[in-house]
């Protein structure tokens, strides 16, 4: 395998034309690069490499298979951009495997999704109305995510259920303070019904001690036809905002 040196005049040389290739890229099909810039310049300069070593772009997060340029075309290797990312990936994700490559509204969420993240980690202020129904398509949730759309949801800017799925037992001991329903996990599928009844389309948040009980639920509860279950991730245990007993 030929070995590159990426300080060689040679290898800069081609890591331009590949950033001009990016640049053509986004503007034959309206793309954008990915907002992190060590995402774009890792993938960069492994197109640059593959096509010192290959003479062909080849997508720098698959393999290159053969020996020969006629076994490589015969093992169909990805090419970038490549078909798979055009015609699927992109589209349906926003993105293609490298990421290098990203619609603008994947770009604008991200942008988005980032804002959240810094709002309700360092407390700076209040989610927004925007900003919480964004927040509540999320699967996983952390503990400060989970507070701030607790206070969202006082103020009237978003609607869910609360769910805590131990027993009861441990209900009594510690809950959050706003939990709306007690479904036991061990009595989950003779609960559910009768508790969540009305509520398939309807955003509901689970919760346990660990967040291992409720991300079992969470996906019992997807297999039950409810169309959206978030699960608090590190559970109670995580979690920083009021509690109470009983």
């Amino acid at each position: 395998m030929q070995q590159i040196d990426m300080n060689s005049d040679e290898f800069q040389a081609q890591l331009e034309k590949t950033w001009n290739f990016v640049e053509k890229v986004n503007k034959q099909f309206g793309w954008v690069q990915n907002p992190n810039d060590e995402v774009n310049e890792g993938v960069a300069m492994g197109l640059a490499r593959n096509k010192l070593i290959y003479g062909k772009q080849f997508c720098p997060c698959f393999m290159v298979i053969g020996e020969t340029k006629e076994e490589q075309k015969a093992a169909d290797n990805r090419i970038c951009p490549c078909k798979p990312a055009i015609e699927k990936e992109i589209p349906e994700d926003g993105l293609c495997h490298c990421g290098i490559f990203c619609t603008p509204e994947y770009v604008a969420a991200q942008a988005q999704h980032n804002t959240i993240e810094e709002v309700v980690h360092e407390h700076s202020r209040g989610l927004s109305k925007e900003e919480a129904k964004m927040l509540l398509k999320e699967e996983q949730l952390d503990g400060d995510e989970l507070e701030a759309l607790i206070e969202a949801k006082n103020l009237g800017m978003v609607h869910f259920t609360l769910v805590d799925t131990r027993e009861f037992m441990e209900f009594q001991m510690n809950h959050i303070v706003g939990t709306d329903k007690l479904v036991p996990t061990s009595q989950f599928y003779a609960k559910a019904e009768e508790e969540l009844a009305g509520l398939k389309a309807e955003p509901i948040i689970v919760y346990c001690h660990s967040g291992s009980r409720s991300y079992q639920v969470q996906h019992a509860m997807k297999g039950l036809g409810f169309e959206h279950v978030c699960n608090l991730r590190p559970g109670i245990i995580g979690f920083y905002g009021e509690t109470q007993k009983g």
